[in-house]
């Protein structure tokens, strides 16, 4: 029974369109272009536009932190016109669990989806708790329930994750429409800050674009640096150009989360055309919004006195427009809320794709006879999450959620020439120009990323590892569908 074993590509597509097996139900058609996008949209903006933008100014790159987004979002959309061939050519549940059992081997699928399921709890958790806090600045609620200091159980992250859960879990379709209303809001605030913030940009706050290199002190030493630094021995520093990568390592967290669109695919009425259209949509608009408002932050307040929690609402308070502060944070409530909802639901697939395949207990794959959604999976995750985000300060774990991304990608974008080699009859409505030269250079910038987040983030994630290793050889590897068939 290798681990290496691979599931044929023509299993996926039969699971993809059979309406279930054995006569249970499976997931409903019923997204489109629009709302994969708005999905994606929903997911991709949130956390990262409303806190990373002054946190990584500060610590990092100074007003070149735009460029820090810049660059991380050419790296995702590398990664996204790989998800986006093998979404179009693969449409199923899973996305890059998936596509690495059709092409590299079941441990490797089994490593990704354990590593996904990590990305996206934490993920959830981490905003859940942002959430709570936003909520409780807008209407001052007490900080032993709802903040993130000094509370034992944070009440708020727990009800906003059960209330976005029963979303979830009642259909594809009720969820779509919430999100759909929420991105309108979010987008609009973001426009409106670009528009209304750019009145009180002022030059000298922008220069030096890239403030000069400087010694970071004892601050960034030991399992806390970077693994770069690390491995060359180089005297730990801020800002400069390495500031800038540094910073567009941990900012990539903002882009995290757009490959729950191709988790959709069994979802999508016409996946071939409306996966690609969603995916690289979606990253599109994200990163014009990150650039224009990461370049209104830096400009309007000196990139030193920019607030490391709430760096937007602050902003236009410092310049005395208060009210647009409170819509900003009315939009940070919206924003965050959509994230959690995504990531609820992307959970969901990649959950019931792993338990299809007997990866781990085919019974909590059951799809709702109504509803058409993996009902149960999609409550285990929602309970799991409401758990990490109410008893758990996750901030200090929110690099494991870019570390995991960043791995997904690096497998997705070798994939995309390994299956090209290996099903060169394969049906591509999308291909990615310049293969196999462009999916190298995404693998490479992806793996150049994950290097620069410390070694504590790497020990972190590696233990993780070690723990699916366990549930793998201990239940999976025997029990799974192409073992018992093959046996």
């Amino acid at each position: 029974m290798s681990v290496l074993r691979t599931k044929p590509i023509k299993d996926v597509i039969a699971q993809s369109e059979a309406d279930g097996e054995d006569g249970r139900p499976g997931l409903k058609r019923r997204l489109g272009a629009r709302d994969l996008t708005g999905f994606g949209i929903g997911i991709v903006i949130g956390t990262g536009i409303f806190t990373l933008t002054g946190l990584e100014a500060r610590e990092h790159a100074g007003p070149g932190v735009v460029i820090s987004f810049a660059i991380a979002g050419l790296v995702a959309l590398l990664a996204a016109l790989c998800y986006a061939e093998l979404a179009s050519s693969v449409p199923a549940a899973g996305s890059a669990y998936t596509y690495a059992y059709a092409t590299m081997g079941e441990i490797v699928a089994w490593i990704i989806g354990w590593d996904l399921l990590l990305e996206f709890a934490l993920g959830s958790a981490v905003v859940a708790r942002g959430w709570s806090g936003y909520l409780a600045e807008l209407f001052n609620l007490p900080a032993a329930w709802f903040g993130e200091e000094g509370s034992v159980v944070n009440v708020g992250a727990i009800g906003i994750v059960l209330l976005l859960g029963v979303v979830a879990i009642v259909g594809i379709r009720e969820s779509a429409r919430v999100t759909n209303l929420l991105v309108l809001v979010k987008v609009a605030i973001c426009v409106f800050v670009v528009v209304a913030g750019g009145f009180f940009v002022k030059a000298a706050n922008l220069t030096p674009f890239i403030p000069p290199a400087e010694d970071a002190g004892a601050g960034e030493t030991g399992i806390r640096q970077p693994v770069t630094q690390a491995i060359f021995g180089m005297e730990p520093s801020v800002f400069g150009f390495a500031g800038v990568l540094t910073a567009a390592a941990v900012v990539f967290f903002a882009y995290t989360g757009f490959e729950a669109v191709a988790n959709l695919g069994e979802e999508t009425r016409n996946p071939r055309r409306d996966l690609p259209l969603g995916l690289l949509g979606t990253l599109l608009v994200a990163t014009v919004l990150y650039i224009g408002v990461s370049l209104v932050v830096v400009g309007m307040v000196p990139y030193d006195e920019i607030d490391r929690g709430a760096p937007i609402a602050a902003a236009f308070e410092s310049v005395g427009a208060g009210w647009a502060a409170i819509l900003v944070s009315i939009a940070a409530v919206a924003g965050l809320t959509s994230v959690i909802l995504v990531q609820l639901v992307a959970m969901g697939r990649i959950g019931f794709a792993v338990a299809r395949d007997g990866l781990i207990p085919p019974a909590v794959a059951k799809v709702h006879p109504r509803w058409g959604t993996p009902y149960r999976i999609t409550a285990l995750m929602t309970v799991l999450v409401a758990l990490l985000a109410g008893f758990l300060p996750l901030a200090a774990l929110a690099d494991l959620v870019s570390i995991g991304a960043l791995c997904a990608f690096v497998l997705v974008s070798l994939a995309v020439p390994i299956l090209r080699r290996s099903r060169p009859d394969l049906e591509r409505p999308f291909t990615v120009p310049f293969s196999p030269v462009l999916p190298a250079v995404s693998a490479l910038a992806c793996l150049y990323l994950m290097l620069n987040l410390s070694v504590e983030t790497w020990l972190r994630f590696l233990a993780w590892m070690l723990l699916g290793a366990l549930i793998y050889f201990g239940y999976g590897r025997r029990r799974n569908r192409l073992a018992r068939r093959d046996g």
